[in-house]
């Protein structure tokens, strides 16, 4: 088995690997200014392609691959369809805003004309190529998965959990290492490797106590959010401690796609019941909801475009108001540069924001322990090779692994190929 890593290595963003010049997992950009894409993405022209999950940093490059000469088959869970098509069409908006087009609205109805939407569990064999994969739960987001992919002549078999979360929350089913088939081949995330999770319950009560004060205090408490998965979860939050959100941006283009899935979400009733209680913001409205005090749970969720810039740049002088970040920031984001420097830049203007900033760890992936507990596992069952991916500590992380275990952890660079027998 070959394998190739065009992204996601030593890095948060645009992950995707080759597997023997046929079959590529995820194909995704990085979100920074200008996006960054997979290496050779010029000249990648497989048979088929996977896709984990609709977050841009696994499947927001893959519609350019339908203009190739030799159009993939596409496989990805029903939801994940849904979601690729709804940011494909952001991203050539935002495209169109920021300078850069790296595919057509003609190449994602392409995209759906050539995907294939695939239960958790199925066994599918990929044409061309002596492949089969499955997928499972991963439990991200709302059709999440990760890949078992097995090659049959040269009976090996790889593991690419994708993005992976086995704790709490209140949006998703967690995923359980032990649904996952064993391999002789694992591809894990590490983006929070050296790092553990607080307990769920005693943030989301430090987060509530945080926004009813600024709201009491006269203020407002801005709430940057990705559409997908982290805008449902947070209002499933508020709503549940009796606060009544503004939604602005594309979380509730997402929310109506969720609903289209009942059986994807852990509780599809409490998710509808909230978002019937929210206030929804549209670009007239936005003044009213910074006229009074107010949460406001808005994109984009590292504050590279969308509407929260609209409310940095009214809010940023007001001590009074807080920015309550909640998830990960990559390096080259504003809100990276918010969080290290106390500024963003927003319309080619750099903006001091002396609002408060706080924030806090509501993520979707596994954290230190966890990742832990999948490697141990999987190296019990017969794992052979290791490659740590998607993280800035994947060094470490392969060491800790190798240490511990004694099988081979590596951990790639982008542009690597390696040959697994």
């Amino acid at each position: 088995m070959k394998i190739k890593f065009l992204g996601g290595c030593n890095e948060v963003g645009r992950s995707a690997v080759l597997v023997d010049d046929k079959i590529i997992i995820d194909y995704g950009m990085r979100p920074s200014d200008p996006p960054e894409i997979p290496l050779n993405s010029e000249h990648i022209s497989p048979k088929s392609v996977i896709i984990s999950h609709a977050h841009l940093d696994h499947s927001g490059m893959v519609p350019s691959l339908m203009s190739r000469a030799e159009v993939p088959e596409v496989y990805m869970t029903p939801v994940t369809r849904d979601l690729t098509k709804l940011l494909g069409r952001d991203t050539i908006k935002v495209g169109r805003d920021q300078g850069f087009s790296f595919f057509s609205e003609a190449d994602i109805q392409k995209l759906d004309e050539n995907t294939h939407a695939v239960a958790y569990g199925e066994r599918h064999a990929l044409d061309g190529t002596d492949y089969e994969f499955e997928l499972h739960n991963a439990g991200h987001i709302p059709g999440s998965a990760s890949v078992h992919l097995r090659k049959e002549s040269e009976d090996i078999s790889l593991l690419y959990t994708g993005d992976i979360k086995l704790g709490p929350s209140r949006l998703m089913e967690s995923a359980s290492p032990a649904d996952l088939p064993a391999s002789d081949i694992l591809f894990i995330e590490s983006t929070y490797y050296g790092r553990d999770h607080r307990d769920r319950k005693d943030l989301e009560r430090e987060f509530v106590d945080s926004v009813k004060e600024t709201l009491n205090s006269g203020g407002n408490a801005i709430v940057p959010c990705f559409a997908v998965g982290r805008t449902q979860e947070i209002v499933m939050i508020l709503h549940s401690y009796g606060l009544t959100p503004y939604v602005d941006g594309m979380g509730l283009s997402v929310f109506r796609i969720f609903k289209n899935y009942p059986s994807s979400l852990k509780d599809a009733k409490a998710l509808n019941d909230a978002f019937g209680d929210a206030q929804f913001v549209n670009s007239k409205r936005r003044k009213k909801a910074i006229s009074e005090p107010s949460v406001i749970v808005t994109t984009a969720g590292m504050l590279n475009g969308g509407p929260v810039l609209y409310y940095l740049k009214k809010k940023h002088e007001d001590p009074r108001s807080k920015v309550l970040l909640t998830g990960y920031q990559i390096e080259g984001t504003n809100g990276r540069m918010l969080v290290e420097e106390g500024c963003v830049e927003a319309d080619g203007d750099i903006v001091k924001v002396n609002a408060g900033v706080e924030q806090y760890d509501f993520s979707a992936h596994a954290g230190d322990s966890e990742l832990k507990e999948i490697v141990s596992r999987f190296c019990r069952n017969g794992t052979e090779v290791i490659f740590t991916v998607h993280g800035d500590h994947t060094e470490e992380f392969a060491t800790w692994t190798k240490d511990k275990f004694g099988c081979e952890a590596i951990a790639p660079n982008n542009g690597e190929e390696f040959i697994i027998e």
